[in-house]
């Protein structure tokens, strides 16, 4: 297929730039895998659609404070985005400068510390912080939020928070995993009181999530590599949740991305590992059978994900309907509700 089948005009008042005043009040389209008539409800119904004995996967990555600004030893202005934190003192990288620092050059950030130049990871810097403190700890005391391209203002204490899962644990994420963000301790509580199944995993969001495609056809997309952890626990749900009848909904591309990729590899396992698979029309799935997922920018591999789901045409009018309905886009946008393709 061609990145350009993957394209819509979406009028720029309908990317959301701030949240709804509760994580609970947005929209909720939901699409049936076997019809293509999307219907309209809101977040709060969640709970009708979901069965006692389902099984719903979050992602709780925890947004850290990814952004940095400094000056090269020469004394040009620089900026980080942390891509992925290694270990307590390296990490890799985007950097923007007037001109890309070379092996062995030194940077101060914040006017606080010095990192190293130790090399290149294709389009990624790999950084050594010259501090005794952890990468972590530094980027929580010095650095900023790094809100999505397309959210035009600076990030506030608003963003600090709304932009962040209230179940988020495990410090890693450049971006958040957008659909976890709907839900608040309530409505937590309240599916555990129904009977649904909840379990974790952790995907570390790197910023290669907004990477559009820039080639023409799919098949030639390089995707972004991001690091994964199933524990024990969340495989032994799944499967009581196949013994039990139920279904197994990922809340968010990243939970379907760390679960396809693992069962890519033969039976479901606990621990870590790598994945850059990228899930296009066609794609088998093994382990999903529903999601809830923000609506996607247009060309995105994320959009070819859901595409690859519900199905390219029921994706299509159901976003054709998602603009003429005026739902909100994007990371502070409304939910979509989708089954597997039947």
């Amino acid at each position: 297929m061609k990145t350009e089948d993957f394209d819509f005009d979406l009028p720029q008042h309908l990317i959301a730039q701030h949240p709804t005043k509760e994580r609970n009040a947005s929209r909720l389209l939901y699409l049936d895998g076997a019809n293509t008539e999307p219907s309209d409800h809101t977040f709060l119904e969640l709970p009708t659609f979901l069965a006692k004995n389902d099984l719903l996967i979050f992602n709780d990555t925890r947004v850290i404070k990814a952004r940095l600004f400094g000056q090269k030893a020469t004394g040009g202005n620089i900026e980080i985005l942390v891509e992925r934190i290694i270990n307590d003192h390296e990490v890799y990288a985007m950097v923007r400068s007037s001109r890309s620092p070379k092996a062995g050059s030194t940077m101060t950030l914040a006017g606080a510390f010095d990192v190293e130049m130790l090399g290149r990871e294709d389009d990624l810097f790999h950084l050594k912080f010259l501090s005794q403190t952890p990468v972590v700890d530094l980027l929580e005391q010095y650095g900023s939020l790094p809100l999505p391209p397309y959210i035009a203002h600076e990030a506030d204490s608003t963003d600090e928070d709304r932009y962040q899962t209230v179940y988020a644990k495990h410090a890693g994420a450049v971006a958040a995993p957008t659909a976890g963000l709907h839900f608040d301790e309530s409505m937590l509580n309240q599916l555990k009181e129904n009977g649904i199944r909840i379990a974790y995993i952790t995907l570390h969001v790197g910023a290669g999530t907004f990477k559009p495609v820039s080639v023409d056809h799919i098949a030639e997309h390089k995707m972004h590599s991001e690091v994964y952890h199933i524990p024990a626990e969340t495989i032994a749900l799944i499967n009581q949740t196949r013994a039990s009848g139920g279904k197994v909904t990922a809340i968010g591309t990243t939970v379907m991305r760390a679960l396809e990729s693992a069962a890519q590899l033969g039976e479901l396992k606990a621990g870590s590992q790598e994945t850059n698979i990228f899930i296009t029309p066609g794609f088998t799935f093994k382990v999903i059978d529903r999601m809830l997922t923000n609506f996607h920018l247009p060309k995105s591999t994320l959009l070819m994900l859901v595409s690859a789901f519900t199905g390219f045409e029921a994706i299509k009018h159901a976003y054709a309907h998602a603009i003429n309905k005026e739902y909100r886009f994007f990371s502070y946008g409304d939910a979509m509700l989708l089954e597997k393709k039947s």
